[in-house]
């Protein structure tokens, strides 16, 4: 079997999320009488410290009705340059919502700059969109899964509320984040109008994400999912896997983020690959390579068994997740080793 690093969305169920899957209690939940997706959604909203929940689909549909939500048809919406709600969702919310979206630079830990944030803002103008949502990506995908704490999010916040904009995190990794920092994910969460978290990343279900927020916002998120196709049924075989992933997947992503600094340091010492090794905090490990496109290291690297992303031009990514072992990450970085010392050869 090759070694998968291409994402954490490859994780498979634990034997415990299939066995509470096979014996979940369920019911109809549009009309809210599933008991599993009840609990589930009652423990996500304890966790993030909102008032409620709905599971949804996947990260992709929680950021859009999310956003429909917080958006009116002919608003604007302000987030990051690199983020996945503008680079890997299919311009859903402007194709659905009529909301333009409004990219601002992010850094390289994927923080956008409040300062520009405010400047950005449109003013009360019949020739202007109204800006009427702040979102940021916690942990940042295209940004080495980049952290932001809650100095961070609370500038950004407090950015947004100042103009009347609604502030939403798309927080697919949060709980990375939390366990990088150290700090319960309602810290992180706190300053947000809505927030969402996969289930189906670095947690491990086959399935699923959270959006969390205030009963009354959350009212209209359902109503929204409602809309867009996404009122499931007897969804408890789904919950069933994020209730055992909340109790226990969440402290074991420090061991995701103790092999890719361990992947990240190896890559660090290797010809032709170019990467601030230090600056890893989480899962996701994304390096330059040099003389040769990012898609011929991938492929060169699938012969080899080892299973990689490319993140963009001249760029490749690598994710450890639940499954991927320190010994799958010192084969895999033989693996890189033997690419890109074969490829130094190549050029001497």
């Amino acid at each position: 079997m090759p070694i998968d690093l291409r994402s954490d969305t490859v994780t498979l169920p634990t034997p415990e999320m299939r066995q509470a899957m096979f014996e979940a209690e369920v019911g109809d939940d549009v009309y809210g009488e599933d008991p599993t997706v009840n609990r589930l959604e009652a423990m996500a909203a304890q966790r993030m410290g909102k008032e409620a929940a709905v599971l949804v689909a996947s990260g992709t549909m929680g950021n859009l009705v999310s956003g429909l939500t917080h958006c009116q048809r002919g608003d604007e919406a302000i987030i990051g340059s690199k983020s996945h709600m503008l680079m890997y969702e299919v311009a859903s919310l402007a194709a659905f919502g009529g909301v333009q979206m409004r990219p601002i630079a992010n850094d390289e830990r994927g923080m956008i700059d409040p300062d520009q944030v405010e400047a950005a803002m449109r003013p009360v103008n019949i020739h202007q969109p109204r800006t009427a949502m702040v979102a940021v990506e916690n942990t940042h995908n295209r940004c080495s899964g980049g952290v932001l704490d809650s100095e961070d999010v609370g500038a950004l916040a407090e950015a947004a509320h100042r103009h009347g904009a609604k502030f939403h995190i798309d927080g697919a990794r949060i709980f990375n984040a939390a366990v990088a920092l150290g700090i319960p994910p309602s810290e992180l969460a706190r300053p947000a109008d809505t927030i969402t978290f996969c289930l189906s990343k670095g947690l491990s279900c086959p399935v699923g994400s959270v959006v969390c927020g205030s009963k009354e916002t959350i009212e209209g998120v359902r109503r929204h999912r409602k809309m867009v196709g996404g009122g499931m049924r007897q969804a408890g075989v789904i919950a069933a896997a994020g209730i055992i992933a909340l109790d226990t997947m969440v402290d074991r992503l420090a061991e995701d983020h103790e092999n890719a600094k361990r992947l990240a340091l190896g890559l660090a010492t290797l010809p032709g690959i170019h990467l601030n090794a230090t600056a890893i905090q989480t899962n996701i490990v994304i390096f330059a390579v040099k003389d040769r496109s990012a898609e011929s290291f991938v492929e060169a690297l699938q012969s080899r068994g080892v299973l990689a992303g490319v993140a963009e031009r001249g760029k490749v990514r690598l994710v450890t997740h639940y499954g991927v072992t320190a010994e799958d990450v010192d084969q895999a970085l033989n693996a890189v080793e033997a690419v890109a010392r074969g490829q130094a050869r190549g050029r001497e």
